[in-house]
């Protein structure tokens, strides 16, 4: 693998953890009871998982009714401006939100909210704290896919997992919602439809992501959506939008806790399927093409996924090979953004070809020519996808 495809984590934070440590005593010294005497351990960093949003964990006590109270805790705010963010904007306040709705009209875990602070004085920046859950997440860094917990586990427990997985998000899909009450999920550029204002959306992150300078490759992808567009669409549910099962907390292969909402929306079903499908395709993808190791290819296959949800909500996911190169070119954009924070930071230097900054181009080239699907790992004995009839 060449060491500018090599999948490393980038650096995301230029913060003093020192001062924010003191910062953050500070704060929880205002926001609990006079006496509290609130204590915090050194702070830290994940280490395999999340490249946007900056994550960091540290154990507080402090006193409460006369006896000690600890809790492990997560702080999750807004990289700094002068980080290179990898999002235009960091709407902490609306994660808050959306993880409180979830917590309370359904079973899925979502991690224990503690305060939420939505003015920037105290930190520097928004953010929110959250009771630290049990569990490990397959990694990023390095890709589950070539070393992890969950490559060693065997057949029946990665089965168990992906079960409990699809379940999650056809649980979120399934909350029973008013359009007023996730309104606030809706995105602002415009659009006659839910998925057009997410496609519209992720248009405008790609060009003000690439700073001028465009990728050739994911040009020609966004042109392929527009002239694919769906003409009939499901409902519109509450999308997490960062659907994977990186982002799940796991004991014994069954979720503990849902994390990272930022990229939560109004939108189609088929938005965080395409996406769970998709994303683990990325890490076999690396895999087999850059590490010429086998992967997981019996997780996550598509027959199984869709099949799965169609069982639990009774919903048939339709243009699934859209929605997949959906997923490949949003995912496409997100990486060319996290190259030029490399390229600040001193990471990687730019390639004269602006298509290497995306790890997963040739996927993006095989669906562009309508290939990519022959190439899958296929489920035993599945039958035909009838969403994909005329696809």
């Amino acid at each position: 693998m060449a060491d500018s495809d090599a999948p490393a984590r980038p650096q995301v934070s230029t913060r003093d953890l020192a001062e924010v440590h003191d910062q953050l005593v500070a704060w929880l010294a205002s926001r609990l009871p006079e006496g509290a005497d609130p204590q915090v351990s050194e702070l830290s960093i994940p280490s395999t998982n999340g490249m946007s949003s900056e994550t960091l964990l540290f154990d507080a006590s402090w006193t409460e009714d006369g006896a000690t109270r600890t809790e492990r805790c997560v702080v999750r705010m807004r990289p700094a401006l002068d980080a290179k963010p990898v999002f235009p904007t960091y709407d902490l306040d609306k994660q808050y939100r959306v993880m409180s709705l979830v917590a309370e009209r359904c079973g899925v875990p979502v991690p224990k909210l503690l305060w939420n602070e939505p003015e920037e004085a105290p930190l520097g920046a928004p953010f929110f704290v959250m009771r630290r859950a049990d569990g490990s997440a397959p990694p990023d860094v390095m890709p589950y896919t070539i070393d992890s917990w969950l490559l060693k586990a065997d057949a029946a427990d990665r089965r168990r997992l992906q079960e409990a997985s699809v379940a999650v998000v056809a649980d979120i899909h399934q909350i029973d919602v008013t359009a007023d009450e996730m309104a606030f999920l809706q995105l602002e550029q415009p659009g006659d439809s839910a998925l057009r204002r997410h496609l519209n959306d992720l248009k405008a992150f790609y060009e003000w992501g690439i700073e001028g300078r465009r990728v050739p490759l994911l040009d020609r992808a966004f042109q392929w959506l527009e002239d694919n567009f769906p003409e009939e669409r499901g409902e519109d549910v509450i999308s997490w939008g960062d659907a994977r099962i990186g982002n799940i907390l796991y004991v014994d292969f069954a979720p503990t806790a849902v994390l990272d909402w930022e990229m939560a929306a109004v939108g189609p079903r088929e938005l965080d399927l395409a996406w769970m499908v998709f994303i683990h395709d990325f890490f076999q993808d690396i895999a087999t093409r850059y590490g010429g190791l086998p992967g997981i290819p019996d997780l996550l296959r598509r027959e199984d996924v869709y099949r799965q949800y169609t069982e639990l909500t009774g919903y048939q996911p339709r243009d699934t090979n859209y929605f997949e190169v959906y997923a490949a070119v949003r995912h496409g954009v997100v990486m060319a953004r996290i190259a030029h924070r490399q390229e600040h930071f001193g990471e990687r230097v730019m390639p004269e070809n602006l298509d290497e900054t995306v790890l997963h181009r040739g996927l993006i080239e095989q669906m562009l020519e309508g290939t990519y699907w022959d190439n899958l790992p296929a489920a035993p004995g599945a039958p035909a996808d009838p969403a994909e009839a005329g696809a």
